[in-house]
């Protein structure tokens, strides 16, 4: 295992991570907080690192439909965008995955517009939560570049083939520098090693044909295919995790618990502000307070059982939701964490909805929440089942 020491942004660590990967092409749009990764990239292939057929195109819609012919024709594909962009490519993300092509996407997390923001916030991820693509998060610079490497094993495993999207926070990730650990290109390649389509438009051959019009009789069948796909590839992101861990000297798993075990309250979280709750988390430890975590990595497939089963033991649980589902009843992280809870447990779980637009989370706002659960596991009573966290009334 041989590693080397850098101080990157978030967006720097993708980029690196793509060159590794060299893929056959790369078709995608500049957009705020991408920008920066795809100039990154582009010059390493400028430079003669990566061999990468770099598409230029005219937006983030042509961007994924050049990822889709590319990908349909056999090739090694990947591409990156944020909020707008992913907007732009709404009818194109739900073809890839239908069509069952392992096209691996960094998102740079951004609100969606209006009014027009171009700061950190879940809105665009959750947008396509349904859609089919594989989705893990990312907590810092480290864990883009790792989940980025494993993503694409996921995605091109002959069971699953499934687009994958790696998620982390806009400026807050992507523009921020952090030291991290980068792996020896050698030690990559043979990881990612070479791509071998199941299926090509260029195999005479074996004729396949993609985007065919799709009737009753067989679109319920070829939904339930993919539904399938995305349950069983719980064992090969575990298995991916397990072989990569050779390489990185870290184990990743669907979830990271924080101070668990003998926790009485714990938040749920995606994305940086886990880091900053770990620090309140010390914090309140120190006084007493047996304060937990529970960060979830993989968000689709969503591990239900193993969220409940970590959870079971806490006497209140508060889900934090960078996104609002605008739903009248929370945010969308909270549904499903309440609805894996449910199956198990009557753990009292609140909902808090922040940082929308890129306002800041900090500790006063992650000491109010560990404040309010503290009564709730007193009392036994919740008050308030959704809080928007910050926001003036």
């Amino acid at each position: 295992m041989s590693k080397k020491l850098l101080a990157l942004t978030g967006n720097d660590a993708a980029a690196y991570a793509m060159k590794q990967i060299n893929p056959d092409v790369v078709a995608a749009y500049p957009i705020t907080p991408q920008t920066s990764l795809m100039e990154k990239f582009a010059q390493f292939v400028a430079d003669g690192e990566s061999n990468t057929e770099i598409v230029l195109v005219e937006s983030e819609h042509s961007a994924m439909s050049a990822c889709v012919g590319a990908s349909c024709a056999g090739a090694r594909v990947m591409t990156a965008t944020s909020s707008q962009g992913l907007a732009l490519m709404w009818e194109i993300v739900y073809i890839a995955s239908s069509y069952r092509l392992p096209i691996v996407m960094p998102l740079v997390n951004r609100a969606l517009s209006g009014p027009i923001n171009i700061h950190c916030d879940h809105g665009d991820a959750m947008g396509i939560r349904d859609s089919g693509w594989i989705q893990l998060w990312a907590e810092n610079a480290q864990e883009v570049y790792d989940n980025l490497l494993m993503a694409i094993r996921i995605a091109e495993n002959s069971g699953i083939l499934l687009p994958v999207v790696v998620n982390y926070d806009g400026f807050i990730i992507s523009h921020a520098i952090e030291n991290m650990y980068l792996y020896d290109d050698a030690e990559v390649k043979k990881f990612v090693g070479e791509y071998k389509p199941k299926y090509t438009l260029l195999d005479p051959k074996n004729p396949t044909t993609f985007g065919s019009f799709d009737l009753p009789d067989y679109y319920f069948e070829h939904r339930r295919q993919m539904a399938a796909a995305m349950k069983d590839s719980f064992k090969v992101i575990g298995d991916v995790a397990k072989e990569f861990s050779k390489i990185c000297g870290r184990e990743y798993k669907n979830l990271e618990g924080y101070k668990l075990e003998d926790a009485e309250i714990a938040i749920v979280a995606l994305g940086s502000t886990v880091g900053t709750a770990r620090a309140v988390v010390d914090e309140l430890r120190e006084k007493g307070i047996k304060a937990g975590i529970l960060k979830i990595r993989t968000f689709r497939p969503f591990p239900e059982d193993e969220i409940a089963d970590a959870l079971k033991k806490l006497k209140a649980v508060a889900v934090l939701d960078r996104a609002d589902s605008l739903n009248a009843v929370g945010g969308p992280l909270f549904d499903e964490v309440r609805g894996a809870l449910y199956r198990k447990s009557a753990i009292p779980a609140v909902n808090y909805v922040y940082g929308l637009g890129g306002r800041d989370m900090g500790f006063p706002e992650i000491n109010k929440v560990y404040a309010d659960l503290a009564e709730i596991a007193k009392t036994g009573k919740v008050k308030d089942l959704v809080t928007y966290l910050g926001v003036r009334d």
